[in-house]
């Protein structure tokens, strides 16, 4: 007999280093004890509890508050959701993702993007919010979530070139090259090339509502 063992993976932010933390986590292990998912700057650490109700109750460390936050919430949704975000109930950022491994990594790297914007908006330097300094995203991290926004967009219809606006055969190929992801459409050739190699530039495109070729 075969086992449908179920898995998500979790992650979290650390509120000192900044580093994100994600780990895979198996419903076996949770019922046998405590799950703690640890920083390796040993400065912080999430906890994930399996309790005989059927509920799974975490701790979660805030990028924001001094404590950590607790959440409870159902196994079904724990284990079955393709992706699930846990907020910091004083401000508008999540702090957790539990899900699908590249739905929570996609989701990480976007709040990543999102703080560092938040940030720069409101006059901060990372060393006001960390406790010690963070390194800029690596320019595979920047890729994955500049690409997860070029498919969110392709999915909306919010991507835009020379074709008529009623051509429902339009089709967009996405290629890396070396400073950026150029997207171009397949019938009209109108194309634009989005940067990737610096963190600025990939936080601007995660604000668009629309992509447009040129």
């Amino acid at each position: 007999m075969v086992l449908n063992t179920k898995q998500t993976t979790v992650a979290y932010r650390c509120p000192h280093c900044g580093a994100g933390i994600m780990s895979a986590v198996g419903l076996f292990a949770l019922s046998a004890d405590m799950v703690k998912l640890k920083c390796t700057c040993q400065k912080s650490e999430m906890s994930i509890v399996y309790s005989k109700d059927g509920k799974v109750r975490l701790s979660v460390p805030c990028m924001f508050c001094p404590k950590p936050h607790t959440f409870t919430v159902n196994s079904s949704l724990f284990f079955e959701k393709e992706l699930f975000s846990l907020p910091c109930p004083y401000s508008d950022f999540n702090i957790a993702h539990f899900g699908e491994i590249n739905q929570v990594k996609n989701e990480l790297a976007r709040g990543e993007l999102a703080l560092m914007d938040w940030m720069e908006k409101n006059g901060l330097e990372t060393s006001d919010l960390l406790g010690e300094q963070k390194e800029d995203l690596t320019d595979p991290q920047i890729r994955d979530i500049v690409m997860f926004v070029i498919n969110d967009l392709d999915a909306e219809g919010k991507i835009f070139c020379k074709c008529s606006v009623t051509d429902n055969e339009r089709a967009y190929d996405a290629e890396i090259e070396e400073d950026g992801i150029r997207v171009s459409c397949r019938k009209c050739a109108a194309s634009t090339l989005i940067p990737t190699d610096s963190r600025l530039g990939a936080h601007a495109f995660l604000n668009s509502d629309a992509l447009y070729l040129e």
